[in-house]
């Protein structure tokens, strides 16, 4: 069993306010049998760090100062000393774990008529990361010569807006057509869990922000350290590990 562990680069905005060019959903799939390695390294380093609390890419910034920061008192060096050794020898460490994103441009994806409104742009963007999960799965599966399945787990975002993610995912699962995606390696349905209890979401928030940032701002970084992780064909991240969407008129 394989886990897709979600999260996204902050709220995705409403067409009124775009105060941000791009929205990133990023994903960290982790084997079953990699996920308790996983935690043992993650909660090792917040225990030689004396960091008590959860790990968010906000949280790495020179200047949050959050009373739920657990990194308040450490200066700009030590923070990024924390986040090199998340992505160097958490993350990248893990040969068998893979990590994806898709990367909206917010403004093309809102000049197009079927997205027009939060819910929408999240959930397309959405969309290719799933889709990327199960090519993953299906690359997997004949490799091994045996069916391998996964499941994707999300953050909590609160009621309504998990039951409206919830119906999208069930719909894109049962979506037939000559030209969308068959999910035949995906089992259950989406499941929620808060960040602050979850390894893993707080890993693909990670892997969300360092993706964001590179796009965002130019800054790259986390994404290089993240790179060797991504999902790629022959080296190239573009479309397999990466989606850019909407694909024709992203900028």
């Amino acid at each position: 069993m394989h886990i897709l562990f979600i999260d996204e680069s902050g709220t995705p905005p409403s067409p009124t306010k775009l105060k941000h060019k791009y929205f990133v959903i990023g994903g960290i799939i982790i084997p079953e049998e990699r996920w308790h390695k996983m935690r043992d390294n993650l909660l090792g380093l917040k225990l030689r760090r004396k960091i008590v609390g959860e790990i968010k890419w906000r949280y790495f910034a020179p200047g949050n100062n959050e009373a739920v920061n657990p990194m308040k008192e450490m200066n700009k060096e030590t923070r990024d000393a924390v986040r090199s050794e998340i992505y160097e020898k958490i993350i990248c460490a893990e040969k068998s774990v893979r990590t994806l994103g898709c990367v909206t441009c917010i403004k093309a994806a809102y000049a197009r008529p079927t997205i027009t409104t939060r819910d929408d742009l999240y959930e397309y963007t959405y969309k290719p990361v799933s889709e990327r999960f199960q090519y993953h799965l299906q690359d997997l599966s004949r490799q091994v010569g045996r069916a391998e399945l996964g499941i994707v787990v999300s953050d909590h975002r609160g009621q309504e807006d998990d039951k409206r993610f919830r119906a999208h995912h069930e719909a894109l699962l049962r979506c037939a057509g000559d030209f969308v995606s068959k999910y035949r390696n995906l089992v259950e349905s989406l499941f929620f869990v808060p960040s602050d209890l979850s390894i893993g979401i707080q890993l693909a928030d990670m892997v969300a922000g360092a993706i964001w940032r590179n796009y965002e701002v130019g800054d790259s970084k986390w994404f290089e350290m993240l790179r060797p992780s991504i999902r790629c064909s022959d080296g190239n991240i573009d479309g397999f590990g990466i989606v850019k969407f909407p694909k024709r008129t992203w900028v």
